[in-house]
């Protein structure tokens, strides 16, 4: 019998894990049939981190943790010809969808779901509506409201309008958010209007056109065809934030209540990499106009989240600074997570919840 020589190297484990102070990642490559494997990341990791290296049977990545509790990545392959690839990480069977196509995902410690994922949560219907555009936006508004199953049209229930519709009640589970927390008492029986852009880029890019067809065409349809009781809320993320503040500026009092996740704030000083953003220019004219006035023309309740490592970070701080030392009711909470929907997701509650108990006086 031929003795196996001792090595101290460690066998290649494919797939993700978390060490007490690093994630390692690993990719299968016995025959050697890729020259080069590199992670796609979004929590900011210099780009000289990124390459993987060649080891016994495949190839090996060490990273420090990142100040998040979730990760989500892709592996980029690079086949011998010059051919690359964006691929999920096969030995990785948890995945997440996105916008932009799943993703592989990585839980690090502390991180759990939300509880109203798994809890029992209410029966609801939905109703379909088309609200026709105000003067100069030429598109109809699409918007599909979610009541209780037992709602009547006629039943007054407090309104929470939410920006990116299909995509929050899709990647984010807003309409389940609802029905949990409605069926635990942590929330009064509502309705969701979730608004779908049709031109999402012009539309929540500080329009007065889009602001002028939701305040004076989607919200009278609204409580034309429901009983709306008391003010009504808004929810929105990234510019669909941005969207609902310019909507209250230019139309005081349209909104009791304003939540916004990652807006998309932006400025020359903290957002240079935004510049070449075909809409930018008028974000932050109207970021300006917001930062330089000393009245502001509502104080709607106000929540703010933002993710702790994203770029929108830096302006979310100082926007949030800014309400607070000019009279608005806001919070603002940092969350270890970036700019994508299971973030967003899993911010809801409490960050929501309160909110909208502040804005329709239910707490």
């Amino acid at each position: 019998m031929t003795a196996t020589p001792a090595t101290d190297t460690p066998a290649l484990v494919p797939g993700a894990r978390v060490t007490a102070d690093q994630i390692r990642f690993g990719v299968a490559d016995p025959e050697h049939g890729l020259a080069g494997v590199r992670l796609w990341q979004e929590v900011g990791i210099p780009g000289d981190r990124l390459d993987f290296s060649r080891v016994a049977g495949g190839w090996e990545l060490g990273l420090d943790r990142p100040p998040v509790r979730r990760m989500q990545y892709l592996l980029e392959l690079r086949h011998a010809d010059g051919r690359t690839e964006q691929v999920l990480d096969p030995a990785n069977p948890h995945r997440v969808r996105g916008v932009f196509g799943d993703h592989s995902v990585v839980g690090l410690p502390g991180y759990q779901p939300p509880w109203w994922l798994d809890a029992p949560a209410v029966p609801g219907r939905t109703t379909a509506l088309v609200a026709p555009p105000a003067r100069g936006l030429r598109r109809d508004l699409p918007v599909t409201v979610w009541h209780p199953e037992d709602a009547t049209d006629t039943e007054p229930l407090p309104l929470l309008v939410v920006h990116d519709g299909h995509e929050m009640a899709d990647l984010a589970s807003v309409t389940r958010y609802s029905a949990a927390l409605v069926a635990a008492g942590r929330l009064p029986r509502h309705r969701l209007a979730l608004l779908h852009p049709l031109d999402r880029d012009a539309w929540y890019s500080a329009s007065s056109t889009y602001a002028r067809s939701l305040t004076r065409s989607v919200l009278p349809l609204l409580r034309e065809r429901f009983a709306v009781r008391g003010p009504v809320a808004a929810a929105g993320v990234s510019l669909g934030g941005l969207s609902l503040l310019h909507a209250e500026w230019e139309h005081p009092g349209t909104f009791g209540g304003l939540f916004t996740q990652s807006g998309s704030f932006f400025q020359l000083g903290s957002d240079p990499q935004e510049q070449g953003y075909s809409h930018f220019g008028r974000i932050h004219r109207f970021v300006r106009t917001v930062l330089d006035t000393a009245r502001p023309p509502s104080l709607p309740q106000v929540a703010l989240t933002c993710g702790v490592i994203e770029e929108n970070v830096h302006n979310n701080r100082l926007m949030a600074r800014w309400m607070r030392d000019h009279g608005y009711p806001v919070t603002y909470a940092e969350v270890p997570d970036v700019h994508n929907f299971t973030a967003w997701r899993d911010s809801f509650d409490p960050h929501l919840t309160d909110l909208l108990h502040r804005a329709w006086g239910t707490a």
